[in-house]
C-alpha cells in the first residue's frame, strides 16, 4: 500500500515537549509541538534519537541551507501539501536527489536518556523555539497521521530491514518507500533558512526502486 505523505506548512504555536515513545527494543524520543497549519492545529513529531547505542540516529542541523527546493515551498500554500505517489522534488529522496548535497557529514546523536540536553534535542528545541517567536514559516515533511491531524516519521523512510522491508500488495502502513524522506525546514526569513535532515544508523543504502537495501547495501554510518 502507498502510505499518505506530504509536508504541513504552517507556524509553530506551541513550545516543543520531548515525548518517549517504546518501540521493541528500544526507546525512541521526538520532539512533539503543535503548527497552525490553515484553520487547523496540527501535532508533529520530529525523531531526535533512541537509547538503542547500536542504532543510534544520525542527524544533519543545518543553518544556512540553500537549496531550488526553497524557492517551490515558498510559493507553496499554507496547510496540508500531499505529495502521495510523488516521484520528483518537492518530495524528498535523499538518495535519488542532491537534497543533501552541501550538508556536509552526517552527525552521531548521544544515546536518548530523557533528558532534553543531549543532542541534537537541546539544538532542535531552540530552533523551534525561534520559530514560535519570530512566527517563521514551517516545513515538515513526513508520513501524515492515519487518525486526526498531524505529521510523523519525520526521517529518512527507507533502506530499513527485517519488519520495514517493502512488500508489493501488502498492507502494512510502516514500510520503506522512495520520494518519502522527512525533514524539518525553516525559513528564518532572507537569506537563511535552517534544515533538519535525521536517518538510524541501522538502515542501509543504496536502496531499489521500493526503497529496500540493495545486497550490496551498507549502514548510513
Amino acid at each position: 500500500m502507498t502510505i499518505p505523505y506530504g509536508y504541513a506548512k504552517g507556524t509553530v504555536i506551541s513550545a516543543p515537549s520531548l515525548k518517549p515513545t517504546r518501540r521493541d527494543h528500544e526507546t525512541q524520543y521526538h520532539l512533539h509541538f503543535s503548527v497552525q497549519v490553515a484553520d487547523e492545529v496540527w501535532d508533529v513529531a520530529v525523531n531526535v534519537g533512541t537509547n538503542d547505542s547500536d542504532d543510534l540516529l544520525k542527524y544533519k542541523l543545518v543553518f544556512d541551507y540553500r537549496h531550488p527546493l526553497i524557492q517551490t515551498l515558498q510559493a507553496s500554500p499554507a496547510g496540508k501539501n500531499d505529495l502521495t505517489d510523488v516521484n520528483a522534488l518537492p518530495a524528498l529522496d535523499f538518495v535519488r536527489s542532491d537534497l543533501l548535497g552541501t550538508t556536509g557529514r552526517w552527525r552521531d546523536s548521544a544515546v536518548m536518556d530523557g533528558s532534553d540536553t543531549p543532542e541534537p534535542v537541546a539544538s532542535l528545541t531552540r530552533l523551534i523555539e525561534k520559530a514560535l517567536s519570530e512566527k517563521f514559516d514551517v516545513y515538515v515533511f513526513g508520513r501524515f497521521y492515519s487518525e486526526g491531524n498531524g505529521i510523523h516519521d519525520a526521517h529518512m523512510n527507507q533502506g530499513s530491514k527485517g519488519r520495514y522491508i517493502h512488500r508489493p500488495n501488502s498492507d502494512q502502513n510502516d514500510h520503506n518507500a522512495v520520494w518519502q524522506d522527512g525533514a524539518v525546514l525553516i525559513d528564518c526569513r532572507q537569506p537563511e533558512w535552517a534544515a533538519y535532515f535525521a536517518a538510524f544508523e541501522q538502515q542501509y543504502l543504496p536502496t531499489d526502486d521500493l526503497g529496500n537495501p540493495t545486497p550490496s547495501s551498507s549502514p548510513i554510518s
